[in-house]
């Protein structure tokens, strides 16, 4: 009894496992938000990594993160490391393409809790007197995520960090 159950449970897993196996080898997550402020202010906030202390919800969801910065003090080539001991890992990311009040595009490399690379554009278009942000991240789906992702809703997941990002960026660049 003990032995067909056992069997039962390695089968169960090696299937879950393999069905895991099946999800797509990339992700895609997009969020967008219209901020009552100059496509330059809200530009200004996301092309400074600097800034990104003001909104961004990885300092608010560990508090022993660490930054870094390094390259020149916003704009292409501009990178800030970061490491915490809660959820938020340890990585790299770096401004790689900045077009004024229009366009950020970041390389974001992770290398724990397991290593991955993403990209992050924040595209800025004019609405009236306001600015509509959208957050692209386009990223590769580790076997991790793709096992994660058997049980939890990966976009609605993640995407939830970037709803907060967005409104925390809207009430900084509003205030």
């Amino acid at each position: 009894m003990i032995i067909r159950v056992a069997i039962v449970i390695v089968l169960l897993l090696a299937v879950l496992l393999l069905f895991a196996a099946t999800k797509p080898n990339t992700i895609h997550i997009q969020r967008s938000i219209t901020i009552n402020a100059s496509p330059g202010k809200v530009f200004n906030l996301i092309n400074d990594l600097h800034s990104w202390k003001d909104w961004d919800p990885q300092g608010r969801e560990d508090p022993t993160l660490s930054r870094t910065y390094g390259g020149p003090s916003s704009g292409v080539g501009a990178f800030s490391d970061w490491e915490g001991h809660g959820n938020t890992g340890k990585g790299r990311m770096m401004i790689v393409e900045s077009l004024p009040n229009r366009n950020v595009t970041i390389k974001v490399d992770f290398i724990k809790p397991f290593q991955s690379e993403n990209m992050n554009e924040f595209s800025l278009e004019p609405v009236g007197d306001a600015t509509k942000v959208t957050w692209t991240w386009n990223g590769t789906n580790v076997y991790f995520m793709k096992v994660m992702s058997v049980f939890v809703n990966m976009d609605k997941m993640l995407g939830k960090h970037f709803e907060d990002g967005l409104a925390n960026l809207k009430t900084t660049a509003e205030n």
